[in-house]
């Protein structure tokens, strides 16, 4: 099925209704109808909230950027009052668990005048970069059905890949939003840390790592979307620096000669990752030259310290706070045993960090992140003086559905993970602003994604050099083969 929507991306679809062209209840009335006929297929959404939108789009909106917009919010982190909340787990699902309020970036979604739709699929507890949870199910890349659309935010990839929606939020604690931009052909922009607030649950989760935004098919959306959510909220331990100018002004601006560093040998190894990766970084360090930035291949030692690998071993024990925290709010004990094998061997792996060795993992993290900062800094800092990185997205294409599977197991599952997101955490460790583009695709049909990585709250810098690469490169017209079920 088509309609008059299908392909706009969230900012056309604004104007419309600002123009009076089109009515909230037209455009949400379409999207459901496209959820309806793909989702079947796809399995992105998991929760339908179609009375409640409907409802909103019926009734007065604010006057936001984005009034009577469609959209689609994950079901981690962030949550939305009375609404079913399940983390991708069985145990929340079985307990039919809802969320008590709005979350601070929910809050300001309804405020920018977006209508949520319902929830998207994940991998249980966010932990994995493929989206099969066995609450749920595997989400499929709609670009090829037996390929995973990459994960944590893997429902929300599938959805906007597939035209339900032109926007849907995601979060990035080790490249959730990158990882399934690269793998369905979609922009995903992982802010600076602190950009936007994890209020009122938390000031920071999963320490360090976690950032929070969305998934577009275009650079302007991804801007004014940053623009409508970011922000410290009373309360937050601390705030990203405050942009010059609006995000959305960076769209199309000039941003004069970059000098630019390309890598593509993996963080701690000698080796390329895939091929086909290798081959889309080069197609975009090519691109970035003829528009006239200084490019270079360069080496970045600071990026093959193990101090990336000790901060990793935190990550169990983030997973087994999650799992007392939800165990407080059930107000019952829930045993390891009921995750996937995959979370179980993280829970048990958590419970040996000693407080003393978090704080040195953590210690060792921030060495890490001011060693891989200096590559950005002036040479009058001690610094190399790059403007941006350039490396590929993923260390392969998008994987087939069950190479990554929960259920497999976890030391395999431990390194086959490891290979595909060698340049996606680090970042996440750092704090710096990263951005997925869909740049190539392989001689199979897949989208094969690259990162551009700025300086510490220089998501101008990503976006201007974005915009450039939308126009030289464009994708606005690629689209996946229908996935309606006949």
């Amino acid at each position: 099925m088509t309609d008059d929507f299908e392909w706009l991306d969230a900012t056309a679809q604004a104007d419309l209704v600002r123009r009076g062209e089109v009515t909230p209840s037209e455009l949400v009335d379409a999207a459901i109808a496209r959820i309806e006929a793909r989702n079947p297929v796809l399995n992105a959404v998991i929760t339908p909230l179609f009375d409640k939108a409907r409802a909103t789009a019926a009734g007065e909106l604010p006057d936001g950027p984005f009034s009577g917009v469609p959209f689609l919010l994950k079901d981690a982190v962030a949550h939305s009052a009375g609404d079913p909340y399940h983390c991708g787990m069985q145990v929340l699902k079985e307990a039919g668990y809802v969320a008590p309020h709005d979350t601070h970036l929910v809050t300001r979604y309804r405020r920018a005048g977006f209508v949520i739709l319902g929830k998207t699929n994940l991998p249980e507890l966010a932990t994995s970069a493929t989206t099969e949870p066995v609450a749920y199910g595997p989400t499929r890349n709609p670009w090829d059905l037996d390929h995973s659309p990459g994960g944590s935010s893997g429902g929300a990839g599938a959805a906007v890949a597939s035209g339900m929606v032109a926007v849907a939020h995601g979060n990035d604690m080790g490249g959730s939003i990158r990882i399934p931009a690269s793998a369905c052909a979609l922009v995903g922009l992982k802010p600076t840390r602190a950009r936007t607030s994890l209020g009122p649950d938390f000031g920071e989760y999963w320490s360090l790592t976690t950032h929070e935004h969305v998934l577009t098919r275009s650079v302007r959306d991804t801007a004014a979307v940053l623009d409508a959510t970011a922000g410290p909220w009373p309360g937050d331990p601390y705030t990203a620096p405050p942009p010059a100018r609006p995000f959305r002004d960076e769209v199309g601006v000039d941003p004069g000669r970059l000098r630019v560093g390309v890598r593509t040998r993996r963080p701690g190894d000698d080796r390329d990752v895939h091929e086909d990766c290798v081959t889309a970084t080069r197609v975009a360090a090519s691109t970035l030259e003829a528009l006239g930035h200084h490019v270079e291949w360069v080496d970045i030692p600071a990026l093959d310290s193990p101090a990336l690998g000790d901060s990793l071993g935190n990550f169990g024990a983030y997973i087994a706070r999650d799992l007392d925290r939800w165990s407080a709010v059930l107000g019952r004990t829930i045993d390891p045993s009921a995750l996937e094998p995959w979370n179980q061997a993280l829970v048990e792996r958590g419970r040996a960090v000693t407080a003393v060795q978090y704080i040195a993992a953590l210690e060792r993290a921030n060495d890490f992140s001011r060693a891989v900062a200096r590559f950005w800094a002036s040479p009058e800092e001690g610094g190399d003086g790059y403007d941006l990185l350039v490396t590929p997205q993923l260390g392969a294409p998008p994987p087939r559905l069950g190479v990554l599977a929960p259920t497999r197991d976890p030391v395999d599952l431990l390194e086959t993970m490891g290979a595909l997101t060698v340049f996606t955490f680090p970042f996440n460790v750092t704090g710096q602003p990263a951005v997925s583009l869909p740049l190539h695709w392989n001689d199979a049909g897949l989208p094969i994604g690259v990162q551009l990585v700025a300086a510490y709250g220089r998501e101008d810098v990503l976006l201007r050099v974005a915009s450039q690469l939308e126009v030289a490169l464009p994708w606005a017209d690629r689209h996946p083969a229908p996935t309606t079920r006949a």
